[in-house]
């Protein structure tokens, strides 16, 4: 699966109790949710991206939408059904096989009869043909087209679903259409922090040619830029959510649909607001890229509001590095969807890290900044023996990733992976991106051969 194809969300959603979490944990290979016969037992939503025969999608266990277990099933399933049937674009509704149909069930297959979206009804914890048979015939009263039967325990019917799923996975995309060389460049920010404000701000500066191209997914516009010689997919993503419109503890689908987007793009352009300052959810996106490894700009927006406040400015400044210190690489731009202060510096800024998200490096050149570095600070101890580092290769670029062959991995202590990531940064100009080194044990490769 490419990294730039759009992602689907899709839902699970159920009532306590019925294998939300195991089909969880069965359709992405892990035991990311827990697991435990208590109903209720997920508080959080879980989610994770997923590829099945190419086809790829981020799944979300949905069982922290009511974290009140004390709640009415009836009124917690609906509220389940109801949000997923209005942010997600694909939904699994799982029913208990062993349990039967219940009122629950009844007023949730009413409301997703409702929506256009895919929808895929399940009978969970039916582990045989035999079981099949018999456990299913009563839930075709409910009338719906097509019923799976499945055990996301014993994996019964699972192969068969996932094909099934798959195949209401679209494929289709824009990326054939564009221009060799675009860089995708996504924008992030939450409601009211001047998002559209600043992308029509910034489309509209020196007269740039501009085409629409209607986006993939839901909730995301995309623009084909070009200035001169360079052309750019600005990806303009949905707005994330105020906390306070479903349960306090809840991410939002939103939020996904955001991470749906970093996918797709090389560099992300989060927004904060320079009045409100950096909020909870600004650091969420910005971890998510981070864990996406792309490369990052910082707008504070806003600023012709705090232009005369010096004390504001220098408090918003403090703050933002108080809270993002792990991203001291990207650029921080103080700028005004409004006026357009700062929006001269967007496009010198995205061709700097792009450029440094893209860059190689030979061999030769690598090997001689490590042995300098190692000569200037020499290896610790471990286990009685000298760490040594025999050579080191550039193994991938968006962002730049390199590997050096150790005598001992476990040895490399994180203060001297962090002195290394420094010389690395500053020897080879990577002082806009994050840049991943991975340390190997020499033996290792011997004993592959």
């Amino acid at each position: 699966m490419s990294t730039q194809d759009n992602l689907p969300i899709v839902a699970l959603v159920g009532r306590p109790n019925v294998g939300k979490s195991t089909l969880f944990n069965r359709i992405t290979k892990s035991r990311k949710a827990l697991v435990d016969p208590t109903p209720g037992v997920t508080r959080d939503r879980h989610y994770d991206r997923v590829v099945w025969e190419d086809k790829g999608f981020i799944l979300v266990d949905t069982g922290g939408i009511d974290d009140n277990p004390e709640d009415a099933l009836v009124h917690h399933i609906r509220e389940q059904a109801l949000l997923a049937i209005e942010e997600a674009d694909i939904v699994l509704f799982l029913m208990d096989g062993k349990e039967g149909i219940t009122p629950a069930d009844w007023e949730v297959v009413d409301l997703l009869r409702r929506t256009e979206k895919p929808v895929f009804h399940l009978v969970n914890k039916i582990d045989s043909p035999e079981k099949e048979i018999e456990l299913i015939a009563p839930f075709y009263e409910l009338g719906v087209d097509q019923l799976w039967a499945l055990s996301a325990e014993h994996s019964y019917g699972f192969r068969t679903l996932m094909d099934g799923l798959c195949e209401s996975i679209e494929t289709e995309g824009n990326d054939l259409e564009l221009p060799d060389g675009t860089v995708k460049v996504a924008f992030f920010g939450r409601p009211n922090v001047g998002k559209s404000s600043m992308i029509n701000m910034i489309l509209g500066e020196d007269r740039m040619v501009v085409s629409d191209i209607s986006g993939t997914t839901r909730d995301s516009v995309d623009t084909l830029v070009t200035q001169g010689k360079y052309s750019y997919l600005f990806i303009d993503t949905a707005g994330i959510r105020r906390k306070g419109k479903t349960k306090e503890k809840l991410e939002k689908f939103s939020i996904l649909k955001s991470l749906a987007a970093m996918g797709r793009c090389d560099v992300a352009v989060v927004l904060i607001d320079a009045e409100e300052g950096i909020t909870e959810q600004d650091t969420k996106v910005i971890g998510y890229v981070l864990e996406e490894g792309r490369g990052l700009i910082v707008l504070v927006n806003k600023w012709d509001l705090i232009k005369d406040d010096k004390k504001r400015q220098e408090a918003v400044m403090m703050e933002v590095g108080r809270v993002l210190p792990f991203v001291g690489f990207a650029p921080i731009l103080n700028v005004s969807a409004l006026t357009g202060y700062g929006i001269k510096r967007m496009f010198p800024t995205i061709g700097s890290v792009f450029r440094q998200y893209s860059a190689t490096f030979p061999t030769s050149a690598l090997n001689r900044l490590l042995e300098d570095a190692v000569d200037q600070h020499s290896p610790p101890i471990y286990k009685n023996k000298r760490l040594k580092f025999y050579y080191t290769s550039q193994i991938g670029t968006r962002p730049p990733k390199f590997v050096i062959m150790t005598n001992s991995y476990k040895g490399v202590h994180f203060s001297y992976e962090r002195y290394l990531v420094n010389r690395f940064r500053e020897g080879l100009g990577l002082d806009k991106v994050p840049i991943q080194i991975i340390f190997k044990d020499k033996s290792s490769q011997r004993e592959k051969k």
